[in-house]
């Protein structure tokens, strides 16, 4: 995709997505009345959850609706990178709820949810309270399966961080960093697929490179990947050789990377059936992962994720509750922040079109992933997806991928764009 392109691109999908939902908000005016004394429950306030919250309150703002999330200050996983690669400090990428609370009159309620009752339509938090809801938006991210590799628990994490939940686990890996010796190894687990923010992995590999080769440049990083092949590799590959030489080595499962048992007390990690081993002074294991506790307790997935109706994002196990984000079967979308950005919208036009018994419309979504090998060079694809037979598909022809080959004047302009694209988006969460 071209500069032009892009740029027009994310000016059609207003960044987050909301100009492909106008023709919602129109259509929800008329049912003020039939939403006025409805109660809407979000749970959780990440890019899906504070999404939904406020788009609940555009579309329909007599509309009682509820965001439960435990922490004043959210941290995106998105930029947690860039924190790791010492061109950003944690105070970039937080942010806050008071917009939603005094710009647009969401009820943000600081606690955490123990329990939902699908059947009296209720919820429980941690303080005691019990809530009714008409309608629940669940976006709870993402949880670990550390019963996937012998040798490690959850208990681990404070020693041996995942940092894929952006916040202390940040810090810590970036402090662990930080006291490494020059020369010494940072080995990286990279999960198996579906996952959090599929680039993620691979974009964290190339910030820490950018720090080393300030600070340690006799340092190495090892990628260890049950896959055999990665989101963005070739541009990847190619921004590594052009920047960081042999310091990254990325093993495909078929090379030893697929990590069966870790020695957690001595950071190691064995593949091969033992004949492979790697040692770290820094280690960083991302398990495997599944839908949000919440909504595993809640028996809304079927296996590790949650299925919906994606035309509307209900869930097809428990009527009444919308799963949006990470936790959710979304067909070809990937679980990203962008996603769940546009999944929120989708839910909350169709929670509004449902209460006024109106029929869904079929929208257009988008995704952007930006991902950046040095600070000032950024690679990103682009992709629409619209519901065709029952799921959401990629939309032939739209969107876009990085060209390889490009000059750095172009790598420079796609690190710019990474920048905007985060302001923008948080803005249209947060904002």
């Amino acid at each position: 995709m071209n500069n032009f392109s892009r740029r027009n691109f994310l000016k059609a999908v207003g960044i987050g997505g909301a100009a492909t939902l106008t023709s919602f908000g129109c259509a929800a005016n008329g049912t003020a009345t039939a939403t006025r004394n409805a109660k809407v429950i979000v749970i959780g306030g990440g890019s899906g959850g504070a999404t939904a919250a406020k788009y609940l309150k555009r579309f329909s703002t007599e509309m009682d609706v509820t965001l439960i999330e435990p922490n004043a200050t959210y941290y995106t996983c998105y930029g947690s990178n860039w924190v790791l690669g010492g061109n950003a400090e944690m105070d970039d990428i937080a942010q806050t709820y008071d917009a939603l609370q005094s710009r647009h009159g969401v009820n943000v309620v600081r606690d955490s949810v123990m329990e939902v009752d699908p059947a009296s339509r209720t919820v429980t938090t941690s303080s005691g309270e019990t809530m009714n809801y008409d309608r629940l938006v669940m976006s709870p991210g993402i949880d670990f399966r550390y019963d996937a590799v012998p040798g490690i628990s959850a208990a681990d994490s404070e020693r041996i961080p995942h940092a894929w939940k952006a916040g202390a686990q940040t810090r810590l890996l970036r402090q662990q960093l930080e006291a490494m010796p020059d020369g010494g190894v940072f080995v990286m687990v990279a999960p198996g697929n579906p996952f959090r923010c599929p680039p993620g992995p691979y974009e964290r590999a190339s910030m820490v490179a950018h720090y080393f080769q300030r600070e340690k440049p006799r340092s190495k990083i090892i990628i260890l990947d049950n896959k055999e092949a990665f989101s963005k590799q070739g541009l990847f590959m190619e921004g590594w050789e052009q920047h960081y030489g042999d310091m990254i080595e990325w093993v495909s499962s078929s090379r030893g990377g697929q990590v069966e048992e870790i020695d957690a007390a001595n950071l190691r990690t064995i593949s091969d059936g033992g004949f492979t081993e790697f040692k770290a002074d820094v280690l960083n294991y991302i398990p495997p992962q599944t839908a949000g506790k919440i909504a595993m307790d809640t028996g809304l997935a079927d296996g590790f994720w949650c299925p919906v109706n994606q035309l509307t994002f209900e869930s097809t196990i428990h009527p009444g509750i919308y799963v949006i984000g990470d936790s959710s079967v979304a067909g070809a979308m990937p679980k990203s922040g962008h996603s769940a950005n546009n999944q929120a919208k989708v839910a909350a036009a169709a929670i509004v079109r449902d209460l006024g018994g109106e029929e869904p419309l079929s929208p257009s979504t988008a995704n952007t992933c930006y991902s950046l090998i040095t600070p000032e060079h950024g690679i990103s694809v682009a992709a629409v997806y619209s519901y065709q037979d029952g799921t959401i598909a990629g939309v032939e022809g739209a969107g876009g991928v990085s060209p390889m080959d490009a000059p750095a004047s172009v790598r420079r302009q796609e690190a710019l764009y990474t920048q905007g694209w985060y302001d923008g988006i948080t803005a249209d969460i947060w904002g």
